[in-house]
């Protein structure tokens, strides 16, 4: 397993491009521009999914991508995965006999950026779903989100991306970035399924939007906690109460929302102690 915490590498040269314009005033600028490439997915001889994607840990984003439609199961045994960076294909490859004809079929756009795809039903495996009964520090939180943002990140360097953190208290373990949310954490999930990291006392950290695909992925990875700086959707939090998710929302500084699972906050910080949230050092962290 890598060694923890993996963080986003925003110096890496296949990430990013720089771009000529004008500013406002016509004059000329330069500026990095995230990439964005095609991957395409297949489970063993069965084309799944060709998403939009940056290109790093592609074997992380299959394997997540997989397990959160419910193609891989828990118990499955992988036995090979195989990139091929020149034709952008990922083959995973397991001991089952695979199938999913009729589940790849019935697909649902959902509202994550650069178009997220869920196939078969949304809501599948949720029913009779019980996440662990774990305890969430609001001193947590604030460390979280001071750390996070202020960590060397794409978004940092060039916008345009959004990011999920895998965190086990006040701690990130693993920070993934990508054009979509989706796609992110998608990339934490392959990365859990691959290193058998237990999900049962982990908080989840996204940038983007508390939605409805976002609170069903955080449930099947079996995480009791789901966080943002962004805000929710309705169906989202319908969603969150369902499954007894803790749902954390507008965490800038010394606010946040709280809209399912108050029952796992311990409330061990003092918010007025806590320091506004200041944009100009998130964008002099990338500098």
């Amino acid at each position: 397993m890598p060694e923890l915490p993996l963080l986003p590498e925003p110096g890496d040269p296949r990430l990013t491009r720089r771009i000529r314009g004008t500013d406002q005033t016509g004059a000329g600028t330069e500026i990095a521009v995230v990439e964005e490439r095609p991957l395409t997915i297949y489970l063993n001889r069965q084309e799944i999914v060709t998403a939009m994607t940056i290109g790093d840990h592609p074997e992380y984003l299959a394997l997540g991508f997989l397990r959160n439609q419910g193609m891989l199961r828990a118990d499955d045994v992988v036995t090979g995965i195989d990139y091929d960076g020149e034709i952008e294909t990922v083959v995973v490859r397991t001991a089952r006999e695979t199938s999913y004809e009729e589940k790849v079929q019935k697909k649902t756009r959902t509202s994550g950026c650069a178009v997220g795809t869920v196939f078969g039903d949304m809501m599948e495996g949720l029913e009779g779903l019980v996440l662990p009964a774990a305890e969430l520090r609001t001193s947590w939180l604030y460390a979280l989100a001071k750390e996070i943002n202020t960590t060397p990140s794409l978004y940092l360097e060039a916008g345009a991306i959004h990011g999920t953190v895998l965190c086990r208290q006040d701690r990130p373990l693993v920070y993934m970035e990508d054009v979509g949310r989706h796609n992110a954490v998608d990339k934490v999930a392959g990365f859990m399924f691959r290193h058998g990291i237990g999900a049962q006392d982990k908080i989840l950290y996204t940038t983007g939007r508390l939605t409805s695909e976002m609170v069903i992925k955080t449930a099947l990875m079996g995480i009791p906690v789901l966080a943002s700086r962004s805000g929710f959707t309705a169906w989202g939090v319908e969603i969150a109460r369902q499954v007894g998710l803790t749902l954390i929302g507008r965490l800038r500084g010394q606010r946040f929302v709280c809209l399912s699972g108050e029952e796992r906050l311990v409330r061990d910080a003092d918010p007025s102690a806590v320091a506004e949230e200041d944009g100009r050092a998130r964008r002099k962290a990338a500098s």
